[in-house]
């Protein structure tokens, strides 16, 4: 082995350690699934409902499995059947299908709870009905407005402008955290995440915000900005509320199906509260 080649080890090896990653996995996945989102979007915007769908179903399968121990009972499949129905729902009836399919998804969770209860004289309590309606409306219901923005006239623009803004908002928190983190934001919940690393993605949000709104969703330069910032914001406390997630349960991933990434919810937690907000400015600009 060269030296290059040891260098390039041992850099890698120092990524790794710093972040918990494995960068060249890392992006080798992130550049595939990006491909095929794109793909999904630009091709013909029906082709995105099986695209989210496999997001939205291994990240409640990935949630309901992470959630359940010796005394809490979450059923998975009433989840992933209940969260599936939400995708067609939402994409041809809109926020109607949206919350439709949604109190009907926890009412068929709950029935499914019941019916458990009474064959297996399981002990099912309250916190685990709780628990089986907050997976459907953290995972499902707050992915699916995605599908709401993108159903939208020019709508495939605003849901690929915004998976842009937060890839940079993730690259920036990345690089600059990884070359100057030196300040633990919430050390108890993410030990990882630095306010410079904080800084850092609204540099980058700030930066493609404009790019975005200038160049591609048509709408003033200072909306962009404004966009970028508040992007930031949820996509940071969803990070947040992932990692509050995770050491509450007690692991540090959802699942391995991603290599470099962790599970599938783990690529979801800066997505899932941003696309509330990106769908709130799409409907206003549309």
């Amino acid at each position: 082995m060269s030296d290059f080649e040891h260098a390039i080890r041992d850099a890698g090896a120092v990524i790794e350690a710093r972040t918990g990653r494995n960068l060249v996995a890392a992006l080798l996945i992130g550049s595939a699934l990006g491909a095929v989102f794109v793909f999904s979007l630009i091709i013909d915007k029906q082709f995105f409902m099986p695209f989210i769908a496999g997001f939205i179903g291994f990240g409640s399968w990935e949630l309901a499995t992470i959630s359940r121990t010796d005394s809490r009972h979450v059923p998975r499949v009433p989840i992933l059947l209940a969260a599936l129905a939400m995708v067609p729902a939402t994409f041809y009836f809109g926020a109607f299908g949206q919350l439709v399919s949604l109190a009907a998804g926890i009412g068929f969770v709950i029935v499914w709870h019941s019916i458990q209860r009474g064959l297996s004289k399981a002990v099912v309590t309250d916190r685990d009905m709780l628990m089986s309606a907050f997976a459907l409306a953290y995972v499902p219901f707050l992915a699916s407005f995605a599908l709401i923005m993108t159903s939208l006239d020019g709508g495939e623009w605003w849901t690929l402008g915004t998976m842009i803004i937060i890839a940079s908002i993730d690259t920036g928190a990345y690089a600059t955290g990884l070359l100057f983190g030196r300040h633990a934001m919430a050390p108890k919940i993410s030990p990882k995440k630095t306010w410079e690393g904080f800084a850092g993605s609204v540099v980058f949000a700030v930066t493609a915000g404009f790019i975005i709104a200038t160049q591609m969703i048509h709408i003033d330069w200072w909306w962009g900005i404004l966009f970028g910032l508040i992007l930031v914001g949820t996509a940071t406390v969803g990070d947040l509320i992932e990692s509050l997630i995770k050491r509450d349960i007690g692991t540090k991933d959802t699942s391995r199906l991603l290599p470099g990434h962790g599970g599938f919810l783990d690529r979801l937690d800066s997505v899932l509260p941003s696309m509330f907000v990106a769908s709130v400015f799409a409907a206003l600009f549309s």
